[in-house]
């Protein structure tokens, strides 16, 4: 499975052919790089990177444009959106000709890293390492900031902040000792005299991009979101740029951006007004979760990374969400083969004997308490024509039913309220309450699960609000003193809220919630 990073033009692309160097003195270029610059746009690329002088001296003179110019990257361009026709362009280039410039620097910067990565790079032994590292040892050339300027500074232009921010993670990867290795096997021996670029010289402005990126994901806007996609599509495509983002808590974030696209994307209709805003969401919500799949290859190799994808449940449940609702073909494939990853995840491969052992058990007792067997078993019903899909729902099945085997059903409900995915059955009756409200006390004797219940009383599902309420005043019948407790924490109060609500079905367990909660022998109530 593999996926390319592609980004549209800029939306002023038609003014690039009618800037003049000359009168823009703000750029402070000199007689020289004016003539390369010259030189460059009357030439293939190929002849300009052909020559090492001049790709370096090319290179630096774009990040020069850059970072003189991006003083201005939020002006009149950054608010243009839609590409623009000639007379648009030619006109935004006379409102903001450095929100031009800006955008021609970044889309040239752009097509010299595709052409760096090309089989004409290779067969030509020039390289990313050749032109933007420098010295015997291979060092990041300092001018690299200026990439960094406009992804921090460019707020409002989406096109900058985004191209930019993917040209720098396409630089920083190449140093990745992962990636470099792949692409040595790949290239012919007569070009192996590529600068082999350092990667500790890297590893700094790897980590700043990545703290961009989750700074952006924390946003609710999926424009801003989507600024950071290509960027972080590129740096999990590399075992160094996975280990760093999930360090940064890049897990917790695309699963919460994951939910929340999910949700938008069903709640927009297929009217045929709506339908292009439909197939962006759509692509939006496979790259995440494609992101997502990357990280799981970690697994096996960092307990930081299983234990980040075990916290509070939110990236199984993220995933499952995705199965469940199938928003197209190519999403479930992603969320399939991500969870049979976390299925299949071992933590004896690289124990951490001072980390809680968290393995695929872990993560099964997950997915079936948000309910992917349901969302499994509807899924084999249909037909699918990717035999990857196939493989995956009957891997996942066994896992799920053989796991399923060995639960109790204490272990299924324990499960299924930690996740906060409450569903009617079995384990939400009296008879299952009566068995098994000791267990409610947890093993520190916190009362974690009526916590988690009493919290979810305030679920925005209303099934799973009802439940909670149904659960809490079992527990106060049949756990000595539970009534006491759950006041205590706070239940009553909260329980009491819900019996105005518009929900008669919620209404009337809120009631019954309450009811149990205040009388002692409910049994002759009811």
């Amino acid at each position: 499975m593999a996926s390319k990073t592609s980004l549209q033009p800029s939306p002023v692309a038609a003014a690039f052919r009618s800037l003049q160097w000359d009168p823009l003195s703000s750029l402070r270029l000199t007689p020289q790089e004016t003539a390369l610059l010259r030189m460059a746009e009357s030439n293939p690329i190929e002849y300009t990177l052909g020559d090492a002088r001049d790709a370096t001296m090319y290179v630096r003179v774009l990040l020069k444009l850059l970072a003189e110019a991006s003083v201005n990257v939020s002006g009149h361009v950054a608010r243009i959106t839609e590409e623009c026709n000639e007379n648009r362009a030619l006109d935004a280039l006379d409102a903001d000709p450095l929100g031009v410039v800006t955008h021609y620097a970044i889309a040239k910067l752009s097509t010299i890293i595709v052409t760096l990565s090309s089989p004409w790079a290779a067969e030509n032994g020039v390289s990313i390492g050749n032109v933007f590292y420098a010295g015997p040892e291979g060092v990041l050339i300092e001018q690299w900031k200026a990439l960094l300027r406009v992804i921090s500074k460019g707020k409002g232009d989406a096109y900058a902040q985004r191209s930019a921010a993917l040209c720098l993670a396409q630089i920083l990867v190449a140093a990745c000792p992962s990636q470099r290795g792949a692409k040595d096997a790949a290239t012919p021996a007569t070009a192996g005299a590529g600068r082999v670029p350092s990667y500790a010289s890297a590893i700094e402005p790897l980590e700043a991009l990545t703290a961009w990126v989750i700074t952006q994901l924390k946003s609710s806007n999926a424009v801003t979101v989507g600024t950071t996609v290509p960027a972080i599509m590129t740096l999990t495509s590399a075992t160094e740029g996975r280990q760093i983002f999930a360090a940064s808590g890049g897990i917790k974030y695309l699963s919460r951006q994951l939910r929340q696209r999910d949700k938008k994307q069903s709640t927009v209709s297929s009217s045929s007004g709506s339908e292009r805003k439909a197939n962006s969401s759509v692509q939006q919500l496979y790259e995440l979760a494609f992101c997502l799949w990357c990280l799981t290859y970690e697994l096996n190799n960092f307990a930081d990374v299983r234990a980040d994808f075990a916290k509070d449940g939110l990236p199984v449940m993220a995933l499952v969400e995705l199965v469940s609702s199938a928003p197209r073909e190519k999403v479930v494939r992603v969320a399939l083969a991500a969870l049979r990853n976390l299925a299949t995840c071992s933590a004896d491969i690289h124990p951490e004997p001072d980390m809680p052992r968290i393995d695929s058990k872990v993560f099964l007792g997950e997915m079936i308490a948000c309910g992917l067997m349901k969302a499994i078993g509807l899924l084999r019903d249909r037909q699918f024509t990717d035999p990857d899909i196939v493989d995956d729902v009957d891997m996942l099945h066994k896992l799920l039913a053989d796991n399923f085997k060995e639960m109790t059903r204490w272990e299924v409900y324990q499960n299924e309220v930690e996740t906060g995915q409450l569903q009617w059955g079995s384990t939400h009756t009296d008879a299952f309450f009566k068995e098994n409200s000791k267990m409610m006390e947890g093993k520190d004797g916190d009362f974690k699960l009526v916590k988690i219940l009493i919290s979810l009383l305030s679920s925005n599902d209303e099934d799973i609000a009802a439940i909670a309420c149904f659960d809490l005043g079992e527990f106060c019948r049949h756990y000595p003193n539970g009534r006491a407790i759950a006041k205590r924490l706070g239940g009553k109060d909260l329980a009491m809220t819900l019996i105005e609500h518009d929900n008669p079905e919620l209404q009337r367990h809120a009631l019954q919630c309450v009811s149990k909660m205040m009388v002692q022998n409910w049994e002759y109530v009811k």
